[in-house]
């Protein structure tokens, strides 16, 4: 079975778990979504909308929420010592179809529960009291700690007198 929804803009033709980008959608990764401009539904019979088949609408799951790659605009006039260059990265929902329902069902899936962070656990380094035990120092790199003077600088008279005394 499939589909032709409208989202964005664009017509995509659609069937179960497959994965595509459109265009910025509202949602979390994990989230359930409906896209209820459905334009054809096929399978066995192929039923034709007017523009949309009411009661029809596509479930599915966002996968990410991402940018694309970087695209360029760049603007010259010649003679005219003008130039302007603009970068742009467009938006997307990448997005996986779980099903696609006629009549006005409801999805069947609902959205993954979310995972909340792990709590940070007290390290041993500190006390029941809340004090804080000093941490030791870290080590300064191998240059810092080297003794080494720097050359002495001749004065420029001297650097002069020794050229004239070569030739």
């Amino acid at each position: 079975m499939f589909a032709v929804i409208k989202t964005g803009g664009k017509q995509y033709r659609v069937a179960a778990e497959d994965k595509l980008k459109v265009e910025k959608v509202a949602g979390e990764p994990g989230e359930i979504i409906q896209f209820g401009e459905v334009l054809v539904v096929g399978g066995d019979n192929v039923t034709l909308g007017n523009p949309t088949i009411s009661g029809a609408s596509v479930a599915a799951e966002v996968v990410a929420q991402d940018r694309g790659p970087k695209v360029i605009a760049f603007k010259k006039r010649r003679r005219k010592n003008s130039r302007r260059k603009r970068g742009h990265r467009q938006e997307f929902t990448l997005i996986r179809i779980t099903e696609i329902l006629t009549d006005g069902a409801k999805p069947t899936k609902t959205a993954a529960p979310k995972r909340e962070p792990k709590p940070v656990e007290p390290t041993a380094a500190s006390d029941d009291a809340g004090e804080v035990s000093e941490k030791p120092k870290a080590k300064t790199a191998g240059k810092a700690a080297s003794t080494k003077k720097p050359a002495a600088k001749k004065p420029a008279a001297a650097k002069s007198e020794t050229k004239r005394q070569k030739k």
